[in-house]
């Protein structure tokens, strides 16, 4: 397998690209009662990011509202939200900030500082560059898709709900998966 590079990225464009929410995604899928995965999302986050000469030294900042998560259940939500997980009228927001870009096959690991409930540490996600194009209306478009897993515990998430025959409600794994368009800001 060949490292990845940018002249292996076809269409590949220099520049500061802002993140198209409304064609983006944040989610998440975390294993509750030891059974199933339940699956959310953040339905408000921007962020930036900007493609380097060499895409190994392009930068991301991103941001997430805590508040507008999602998993289809008012009353989940609600309880997420609350002192017990992510206790979200102390810390609303989730950051996101880039350290580096390393190629990994025909992929990249995009690694980074995530700070959840005011605990930054650090994360490395498997990053796919799903493409450079024109859009539309005359701009130019890019989109990527990234995967990682964290400990809730790690970010201050500490919740133990233990269930009767054994194991917890929660898992302590969080799988998260993001879906990001950005357009290219005109120069």
């Amino acid at each position: 397998m060949t490292a990845a590079s940018t002249t292996s990225i076809p269409n590949y464009t220099v520049g500061t690209w802002d993140i198209d929410a409304s064609h983006s995604a944040v989610s998440f899928v975390v294993r509750h009662m030891m059974v199933s995965k339940v699956r959310g999302k953040f339905d408000v986050f921007a962020g930036e990011f900007t493609t380097g000469e060499r895409f190994e030294d392009s930068t991301v900042s991103a941001t997430i509202d805590a508040r507008s998560i999602d998993t289809g259940t008012d009353q989940r939500d609600q309880h997420i939200k609350s002192a017990d997980f992510f206790e979200v009228e102390t810390h609303p927001e989730w950051t996101f900030r880039s350290t580096g870009i390393t190629a990994d096959g025909e992929d990249f690991v995009l690694a980074g500082d995530l700070t959840i409930k005011g605990v930054t540490k650090p994360v490395q996600l498997k990053l796919e560059v799903n493409g450079f194009g024109p859009d539309a209306w005359g701009g130019t478009r890019a989109g990527f898709t990234a995967t990682t897993s964290i400990n809730r515990s790690d970010f201050g998430v500490d919740i133990s709900m233990p269930l009767d025959g054994g194991g917890v409600v929660v898992s302590e794994k969080i799988g998260i998966e993001l879906e990001i368009e950005g357009v290219l800001r005109a120069s």
